[in-house]
This record gives C-alpha cells, structure tokens and sequence, in this order.
C-alpha cells in the first residue's frame, strides 16, 4: 500500500461567540443539550453517593461531555467498536448505556453490564453496543483498539473466513479515546504507528484537558501540545477542535469518521477540554491548580455555555431549558433509588470465570495420548511444533501467526530467490509460504505491540498465536499480560474473552546465551490468574500441548525451551493432526521406588541422566515431569509422594521464590505424614545467568546437582 500524504487542519483561531445558523437540527441539538447535562447530573449524583458512603470511589467525565457527545452521535453502536477511558461517561450514555446502568457500576451491582461489580464504576463495557471491557491501566486499550479494526482488516483478506465469523462491516470504525497524559505512553506511539502502518480504520480521540492529575500538559509533552509532534505520521487525518463546543466537535467528527469509514487510513482528533471537578475522589486539585486557573475552566464549562447558546438562539426559553433539566434530575434520582438496593455479587462468585467456563483444556475431550500412533522420520521439538502450526493453520482459518522475524519474508516479490527466516530459531518456517502473509507476518520490534493487537484481534473471534522472539524480552508486554490479556474475562464477569496463545522461547544451557538469553522467570507469570501456563520437555509433548493451546478458549503462556528444540533424546515421531494433550495432566516419565523428582523442562532430562546414576548406587527414582505449570497435575504428585516418601522438586527456575517454592510448599502443608524426609530443591543461583560457560554451569542446576540432592536425600 502507498502511504497517503497527511491531512492537517490549522490551529482553530480565537474561539468567537458561536452561532448554530444553518447548522444541525434543532431536535439534535437537544437531544445533545440532554445527554450532555445526563451526563453532569450523574457525576454529581455519584458525588454525592461517595460523601453518603453508599458508593465507594468517583471519577468523572464533566467538561468532556460535548466531544463525546458528538462522537456517541456520528458513530454506531453494535456496529462500529468502541474504546472508551473513564472519562468517556457521556459518550456510553449517547450510545445507549442507561443512568440506572451506570449506577449499577457505581454500588457495585451484580447486575452491572460493564464489570459486574468487579471493576471501578467508569472502567465501561457493554457486549450488545460492542464497548469492550475497559481497565484501569492508561494506554493499553491502545493497541487493542489497532488489533480490533486489524481483525477487520484481516478478514477481508482471508476468503475462507467469510463464513466463519460474524459483525464485520465493510465501513466499520474502531473508536479509542485517552487523555492527555496518556500520550507519555510507549504504546501510544506504537498504535499510531500501526495504524498508520496498515491504515486501519481507528478513530483516536484526544481528550485534552491540560493535565494528567495533577501533571501538567507542558511536563508530559515536549511543546505541549502532542498534536503538533504527529502530524508527519502518514496517512494520519489529524484535527483539532474546542471540544467543549458541540456543534464544532459534531462536525470535527464527521470529518474525521468519513475519513475512516471511506477507508482512508486512521484519524486523530485533537480535542482541548476542561476537567471542573478534581481527577477523582481521591485527588484534591485544589492542592495545584490556582484559583483563577479553575475560574477560567468555569467559564468553559460545556454544559452552562451550551444552555445559555440554545436560549441565545432562540431554540428553548429559559422554561423550556429548565422543564429539560428538571426530567432528568428526576430520571437521575429515579435510577439511583433503583440501583442502590441492587445486591452486590454473592461471595461464592468470586472463582467465577476466571478461566472459560465452556471449554476445559484439563478434559478427556483434550486427551487423544494413549494409544497414538505416530508416523514418519523422528522430528526435533522445532520440526513437530511446527508441524502443529501447519496443521492447525490448515484446519482453521481463524488463526493467524506473527510476531519479530516469524515470516518467511516480509518483502513477499523475494519469496521466489530467499531461503525465508521463519522465526530465529525456524519454528515458523515455510507457514508464511504455505498461508500467505494475510495469516503469518511479521510485527514491528515492540512486545507491547504483538500482545495488544492479539487481544484486540482475540475478541473479534480471531486466534492470534502469537511469538515472542526471546522470554528475556517479555518485560514490554507484561502490561498487556498481567492487566489486560488474563484479566479480561473475569473483570468482564465472561462478557469478554481473549483466547490468545504466546509463544516463547526460554531458559539458558546455550553457552553464551549470557545474561540476556538465559532468563527463566516462570514464576512471574504462573502466579497470574486467568492465565495458562505450559512447558514442554519434549518434541511430542510440545506437538499435543501446542494444539490444545491452540483449541482451548483461554490466554496460554506456551514456553519452548531453546536448549531442547534440537536435542536427538528428546525427538519423536509424528503424530497425527488431531493428537492433543489435556493440561494438568503430568506424565511419570521413569517410574521409581525409593524418591520422586518433580520437575519439567530441561531438567527432566538432566533428571533422567542423574536417576540412571544413581540406578548404579541401587537408589530407585521416580521422576514425573509436570508439563503443564498452570494448571499442574497435583494427584500425580500426590501419588508419586505416597509411593516414595521422598521427593526432590527440580527446575531451571530460581531457588528463591522459584516456582517449586509453591509445589514444595504444599506438599509439606498437604503430604507432611507421607513424607519421610524434607522436601529438597534443586534449582539456580538466586542471580543472572552469565557468559562464561564455566561460570553458567555454576549457576544453572547440572546433573552433579541432582545426583548430589538424590543421595543426600535417600540418606536422609
């Protein structure tokens, strides 16, 4: 695609005495006078609920209300998608969310369609009027609003999925807003540069009211004015406007989602607002904002100025206004008086839905190992994870693959002269030629990004399976993890989902994989709720696990030891392409008498090669590889535990804090009078893996370690 040259308004002149001759309706423009003053009459009856102590937290959208108002106006609910921030109060109400819904947010009503009483009243969501879950987190809804019109984008050019998926339109808008402090945001930039990049259908509304609670707009924003550093990304529609003005922000908005639904490219609205009331309930402006400063914003007030301006007009009297005013303080309280007895969720609800309720990984229907025939030339992990791919790809045309350096070649017209990358380590290689690059393409070098536009994509019914090229690069997507990829679901109360599978390679046993390619932090991430967590030691295992990742309805964390993609021990045959293994479900991968080791990953093997040594001393050792860390496979440790009474717990992972921290734990809490000796860890140095070979080898647990730990322990 050509990039298309940037659209850039001029700075509006000196705000001038508005007129509305020849402009909207005068039954529109009422029907905006109302939402907007709905709007205010809510905050304030939220206020006022927060000092009863009848709801516990407040955040406002007032001086917001116009711009909002006019984007809930020229957009499309059910039909086009929608981002919201906390602020955007007014533009849920335009789009059809009730007061009495809103309120429901507000006390925390089991009823409420945004959360469900799991979220802070204002974190918006509605599944009919196609408003996805919100968070607290500023700037992640970002890039998922990118991965939103991506899957749009990407639909059309999958033809197989025309009958797949259902609500895509040809001439749909994603709509995200953020406040001025959220463009200090990394993620920000990265949205706009994918948007830009692919020129997606996203409407970005800035809603600018000079400061970030209490941080000004010239501390966050080089110039202070954000707007003027975007205006060379190509293809961008950029406008600016008074958005406390209505009938300047209704026609800003056409402009800007005309050129969005004619499919242009993306557009950005830069709209300067006030905040009258403090950043929330929990802030006092007072404490830097000057009086005259909070006077000047008065007089900017969206709601009063409006009022004044259709009485000015001509379009209402004073009457009339007030008749207008006095319907909706009474539709307020009406909707207050029913939501405050609403019962709040019921204790037992709290386990809901944190992972799906419909589809069960852990299940027989996932469970096709016993018995499987394989077939075919023995394959490396690499060779029968990439076959799952091909033959997951093959079977479902909802999937899509990318990430850093996954594609064979970006530059497809050299497809026919180049070998092709297909990932650093060649999982992905030779699925770009076989699936076109509409399905398996490469992103920019940003894990943020990957991981937000996968959400993004995930709720419109996509299957990212997406890579990160190196766990020890994870960090940046840790947001879109932890806050918004496990958390969905259940802060949605199961309105909204993310089914997305990441990829990672990890761990260390490279000699010179240094401190930068080594990392092994898998506890970090097993103590997330809501997200699956599985680790492989093997080409097989990795084959069934990878395919149930693929096929199940929750986020998996899918780790591929770097060090085992290519070992001959661990090499399999093939398997077929229904082949799936259940998580939770370890496997006793040498059977034993006199102690257990509980383990996965690397360390099966070097716990193998230590067991068959110690065989040599006559010591008898069980060793069960987990396979899958969340969920893990207790009744297997508790029959290994009973049947040795010994028991070693082995992994890659730190000693401190380390993931066998928690297995080791529970069995003396749960097993302690099966136990005939303490619970002993074999893990590594609590420090960073360094590059000198000798020095690594000290740090990461060897087989002289296990072998160590098992006679120490079986002469206990």
């Amino acid at each position: 695609m050509q990039p298309v040259a940037p659209r850039v308004t001029p700075r509006p002149a000196p705000v001038r005495k508005a007129s509305i001759q020849g402009r909207p309706s005068r039954k529109l423009l009422l029907e905006m006078y109302r939402t907007m003053y709905l709007s205010r009459r809510l905050d304030d009856k939220e206020i006022q609920l927060k000092g009863q102590n009848k709801i516990f937290f407040q955040i406002s959208g007032a001086g917001h209300e116009a711009v909002l108002v006019a984007a809930g106006m020229v957009l499309k609910p059910g039909y086009d998608w929608f981002y919201p921030y906390y602020r955007d109060r007014a533009l849920c109400l335009q789009l059809g969310m009730t007061p009495y819904e809103q309120l429901l947010a507000a006390v925390g009503a089991a009823d409420d369609p945004n959360s469900h009483g799991r979220q802070m009243p204002s974190h918006w969501g509605n599944k009919k009027l196609n408003i996805v879950s919100q968070s607290s987190p500023t700037g992640t809804q970002l890039l998922q609003a990118v991965g939103c019109a991506e899957a749009g984008y990407r639909f059309k050019l999958i033809p197989e999925l025309k009958e797949r998926l259902k609500n895509f339109h040809d001439d749909e808008v994603v709509y995200v807003s953020l406040g001025d402090g959220t463009t200090s945001e990394g993620e920000f930039w990265e949205a706009l540069n994918t948007a830009c990049n692919l020129k997606l259908p996203v409407l970005f509304l800035l809603e600018d009211n000079g400061y970030a609670i209490s941080v000004p707009v010239e501390v966050q924003t080089a110039g202070g004015d954000v707007s003027k550093l975007i205006e060379n990304f190509p293809g961008l529609y950029l406008q600016r406007c008074n958005g406390t003005d209505p009938i300047e922000s209704l026609e800003t908005m056409q402009r800007a989602v005309k050129y969005c639904r004619e499919r242009k490219g993306p557009a950005f609205v830069h709209a300067k607002v006030i905040r009258p009331y403090s950043h929330s309930l929990s802030d006092d402006e007072r404490l830097y904002r000057p009086d005259e400063e909070r006077a000047g914003d008065a007089e900017r007030d969206p709601v009063k100025r409006f009022g004044g301006l259709l009485i000015d007009e001509g379009l209402i009297d004073q009457a009339g206004l007030q008749q207008i005013k006095d319907e909706i303080d009474r539709e307020v309280q009406e909707a207050a008086d029913r939501a405050l007895p609403s019962p709040q969720p019921t204790p037992d609800t709290v386990m809901r839905y944190i992972f799906s309720p419909e589809v069960d990984p852990t299940s027989r229907e996932f469970d096709t190992e016993e018995g499987v025939q394989l077939s075919g030339n023995a394959g490396t992990m690499v060779d029968l994870i990439n076959r799952c791919l091909t033959t997951e790809l093959a079977r479902d045309p909802r999937i899509v693959v990318f990430g850093e350096d996954v594609a064979d070649c970006s530059r497809e017209q050299f497809l026919g002269t180049v070998k092709g990358k297909g990932g650093v380590f060649k999982v992905t290689a030779n699925l770009q030629r076989k699936f076109g690059s509409a399905r398996v393409f490469n992103s920019p070098l940003a894990e943020a990004n990957i991981v937000g536009r996968a959400i993004g994509m995930a709720t419109r019914g996509l299957k990212p399976v997406v890579e990160i090229q190196f766990f020890d690069y994870i960090w940046p997507a840790m947001h879109q993890i932890r806050n918004e990829l496990s958390l969905i679901r259940w802060r949605s109360g199961n309105e909204w989902k993310a089914p997305v599978v990441i990829r990672v390679p990890i761990g260390g046993y490279l000699k010179g994989g240094a401190v930068y390619h080594s990392q092994s932090g898998v506890s970090t991430f097993t103590q997330i709720p809501g997200l699956r967590v599985i680790y492989p030691s093997n080409a097989l295992d990795a084959n069934g696990l990878l395919r149930t990742a693929i096929r199940c309805d929750d986020p998996v964390l899918f780790m591929e030891h770097k060090h085992l993609y290519r070992q001959a021990y661990n090499k399999s045959q093939y398997p077929p392409d229904d082949f799936m293994i259940p998580f939770g479900k370890a496997k006793v991968v040498r059977e034993g008498k006199n102690l257990s080791i509980i383990t996965y990953g690397a360390l099966v093997q070097r716990s193998i090669v230590a067991a068959k040594q110690a065989e040599q001393e006559g010591i008898s050792v069980e060793i069960v590889d987990l396979r899958s860390l969340v969920p893990y496979d207790w009744n297997a440790i508790v029959a290994t535990v009973k049947k040795t009474n010994r028991v070693i717990v082995a992994h890659e992972d730190a000693l401190s804090f380390g993931y066998g921290a928690e297995v080791a734990a529970r069995i003396s809490s749960e097993l302690f009078e099966h136990l005939d000796a303490p619970v002993r860890r074999v893990c590594a140095l609590d420090t960073f893996v360094a590059y000198a070979p000798q020095l690594e080898d000290v740090i990461l647990p060897q087989v002289t370690d296990v072998a160590q730990a098992i006679a120490e322990l079986h002469s206990y």
